[in-house]
């Protein structure tokens, strides 16, 4: 697929959502491979950056904006503002979060502050816990198999 028809696939995929649509991880890396100016933003905090890994992507094509604080999950107050430092408004950014809850959120309050290419990646960096409260078994970036580095 082209990247037109990912992010019109993402439109249609997230309905009535505050934010410009939702990406699959496949879809999001064949997105960063094809167009050097698409970015993805972690919005992990930094222990999970650090403890669990990362994204392999080119540097310029990465940002990190924590949408809670570690320890203790506080909002970060400063998510708006932190996003405006890393990030144009003319570009598309793709949000990714540990399972896809968090940047969801992310994904809406960056469209609240004018970025209009926010797109959220589904099933996130590690997915879902499974039957075993293990992650990266039952879906997200990891287990696709995607480009990662570990802690």
């Amino acid at each position: 697929m082209t990247p037109e028809q990912i992010l019109e696939a993402a439109r249609q995929r997230a309905p009535g959502q505050p934010y410009a649509g939702a990406v699959t991880p496949e879809e999001a890396y064949a997105l960063l491979q094809a167009d050097p100016k698409v970015k993805l933003v972690d919005v992990r905090t930094n222990a999970e950056r650090d403890w669990v890994g990362r994204v392999a992507i080119p540097d310029a094509q990465h940002a990190a904006v924590q949408w809670a604080i570690y320890p203790g999950g506080v909002p970060n107050p400063d998510f708006g503002a932190q996003l405006e430092k890393v990030a144009r408004k003319d570009e598309v950014l793709l949000f990714l979060c540990r399972s896809g809850v968090r940047s969801r959120h992310s994904a809406r309050v960056a469209t609240e502050h004018g970025f209009a290419q926010s797109y959220d990646i589904l099933e996130g960096f590690e997915g879902d816990k499974d039957a075993e409260g293990h992650r990266k078994t039952l879906g997200g970036w990891c287990k696709k198999g995607l480009p990662w580095v570990g802690a």
